[in-house]
């Protein structure tokens, strides 16, 4: 097979040469829009999955349909050590830059971009004793207008992110469209933030404002944004996203081999779904690994066979092996230990199955470890900041990376 032709594209967010088994996900967003356009009330969406699901190729995907609507739309990545303040002025000021050609008061959208420069410029953090910011500290956000003043610059982010979005959102009102905010990796943001986040969505939502935040997250989302206002649960739309379902696997895999007029053996399809378990990253992994082998087409479980060594070498560095590299020996201790206890047996008294792993109560990994519960805060606490695992419930954690049980299984300690 012609490596140049390979259609597979196994990247982080990278969107595959098929979005197969998304179309709900799409319809449902189609709505959305075509509702907040209407004037009907809509919630903002929440998209919820393990690494390696595709929410952030579904989240680029969504800010398409946004932007063919002629909707105004920017988008951040959260990062666990950074103010909201910055990444979303930038956002915005980008959404209404997408906007500003249409509308016919110049002056409005001046008005709104001094009141974005000024929420901006409240990211600059004083200096000890209130002199002002160093020089690495400053910043300015690109906008040629003066900041306005008393809007938006209370220095209070949860006062000021509702006047911001709610200016932003009138200003999309006047030509007759709306803004739409894109947040990936939206569980790192702090916990001031996700407070202003929601009491920001409550406001708008209550107002009937033309504006929707679209985030995208590990399994724990929806627990750190009722951490942050219990209202939380009722003012998102929350949407699960899964692996793949096998028909829509074949179709990920069938539909760009099509195209280059190359077939799959039905058997090869049985083994490349059994491999990858549906997740949307190893099934092109798996894809691509599987083309570069085969010396013709049909495509055979053989040349998968042969091919998968190769795909799981590449996983083992690339997507397993540079997150286990970001743990310290403690923490590796912690992980090692839930990937023996978190094996899911198929049934009662089945063999147990490793494509999936269990969550698993901290208390039986204090046991297998021989440790207090307590001792082993540091290291729990830790890989969840490092987006290694999360607790789903309680008393309770998980990889946040499927497969990642299995990987450090076949690891010696």
């Amino acid at each position: 097979m012609d490596p140049v032709r390979n259609p597979y594209a196994p990247g982080a967010g990278q969107r595959p040469p098929e979005l197969a088994g998304r179309g709900r996900e799409l319809d449902v967003f189609d709505v959305v829009l075509e509702r907040i356009a209407r004037g009907r009330p809509e919630r903002s969406l929440m998209l919820t999955g393990l690494r390696g699901v595709g929410k952030t190729v579904l989240l680029n995907t969504l800010r398409s349909q946004a932007i063919n609507r002629l909707w105004g739309s920017g988008k951040i990545e959260a990062r666990p050590d950074q103010s909201l303040r910055r990444p979303i002025a930038a956002a915005l000021h980008m959404a209404v830059r997408e906007l500003a050609p249409r509308h016919r008061a110049p002056d409005r959208i001046d008005a709104f971009l001094g009141v974005l420069k000024a929420f901006a410029l409240r990211a600059a953090p004083p200096g000890r004793g209130g002199a002002a910011p160093k020089l690495r500290d400053r910043w300015q956000p690109g906008i040629d207008v003066p900041a306005s003043s008393g809007r938006a610059d209370s220095g209070d982010i949860e006062i000021d992110l509702v006047e911001l979005l709610t200016d932003a959102a009138a200003v999309a009102s006047d030509v007759g469209t709306g803004v739409a905010v894109f947040i990936d990796e939206m569980q790192d943001l702090g916990a001031e933030d996700v407070s202003a986040l929601c009491a920001a969505c409550h406001e708008l939502s209550q107002i009937g404002a033309p504006l929707i935040v679209v985030g995208a997250g590990l399994p724990h989302l929806p627990a750190v944004l009722s951490a942050a206002k219990s209202y939380s649960e009722r003012l998102f739309r929350y949407q699960r996203i899964d692996r793949l379902d096998r028909i829509a696997a074949d179709q990920a895999l069938c539909a760009p081999a099509e195209r280059e007029e190359v077939e799959y053996e039905q058997k090869a399809l049985d083994l490349l779904y059994e491999k990858s378990g549906g997740y949307p990253y190893f099934v092109q992994a798996y894809g691509k690994a599987t083309w570069d082998h085969a010396p013709r087409s049909p495509i055979t479980a053989g040349d998968v066979r042969v091919a998968a060594p190769e795909a799981e070498a590449e996983l083992a560095v690339g997507f397993f092996g540079s997150r286990f590299e970001r743990a310290t020996p403690a923490e590796r201790e912690y992980m090692r230990a839930m990937a023996s206890l978190s094996l899911v047996e198929t049934e009662a008294g089945g063999a147990p199955r490793d494509d999936m792993d269990a969550a698993v109560p901290t208390a039986e990994i204090a046991r297998a470890l021989g440790r207090k519960p307590a001792s082993l805060s540091p290291a729990r606490d830790a890989l969840i900041k490092k987006g290694l695992i999360y607790s789903g419930e309680r008393g309770t954690v998980a990889f946040t990376v499927p497969h990642f049980g299995r990987y450090l299984r076949t690891q010696p300690a």
